[in-house]
């Protein structure tokens, strides 16, 4: 028996549209990495979505709240923590072209579907980096201007980047939290400011940290 609840996929698209002005090869891009992901998600387990919508609405539309809450035009490069099946840095490649993305990703598994991904997808400037976060911080010196991360990692240990001795402790953290998250008390010395926004009827936050 059909699932009642699932939404076609003509209209869950065009919601898409409604939602966020893109070109037709755009959402494309888009379609295909909704495909992909739904189909490699078993081998990868990639997330817990296991539908069409969830993943427009979860994690794309999710993703692309950053473009709401800040001028994307004068970013130049994103670092994305933990990026799993590629969020929120894939989406904001895809709809910001002249991002130069790094996806830090420890997992072999979720490396490989990142580049395969990219490659499929062909995004250009995307590199798939296997260094756990602590390492990223001590041993590299990327030109990064804004670290993304859905809740990858906690707030404290991010603020890591800002210590004087990293080479990005001018950069900026923007960490994708719930409605009820509070800062802790140990980082808020960093904290700048929140941004909340709607995925549907859920309420959610983006949290900015910065090295003031």
């Amino acid at each position: 028996m059909a699932n009642i609840k699932e939404k076609p996929a003509e209209r869950v698209w065009a919601q898409f549209q409604k939602e966020i002005a893109m070109s037709e090869d755009q959402l494309h891009q888009f379609q295909r990495y909704a495909e992909v992901l739904l189909a490699e998600n078993e081998k990868y387990n990639l997330t817990a979505i296991n539908n069409l919508a969830g993943v427009v609405q979860q994690h794309f539309v999710d993703s692309l709240a950053l473009g709401n809450s800040m001028d994307l035009s004068s970013i130049s490069m994103i670092a994305d923590v933990g990026s799993g099946a590629g969020f929120p840095a894939i989406p904001l490649k895809i709809m910001y072209p002249h991002l130069k993305i790094i996806l830090i990703e420890v997992t072999y598994k979720k490396q490989l579907f990142l580049k395969e991904l990219v490659d499929m997808l062909n995004l250009d400037n995307v590199d798939v980096v296997d260094l756990d976060w602590r390492t990223f911080i001590r041993t590299t010196e990327a030109p990064i201007d804004l670290f993304v991360t859905r809740a990858a990692l906690g707030e404290v240990e991010l603020t890591r980047a800002f210590r004087s001795t990293s080479a990005y402790r001018n950069a900026t953290i923007v960490y994708w939290v719930s409605s009820i998250w509070e800062c802790a008390e140990k980082v808020k010395k960093y904290f700048v400011k929140s941004f909340d926004y709607k995925v549907k009827h859920k309420n959610r936050k983006l949290a900015f940290f910065k090295n003031k």
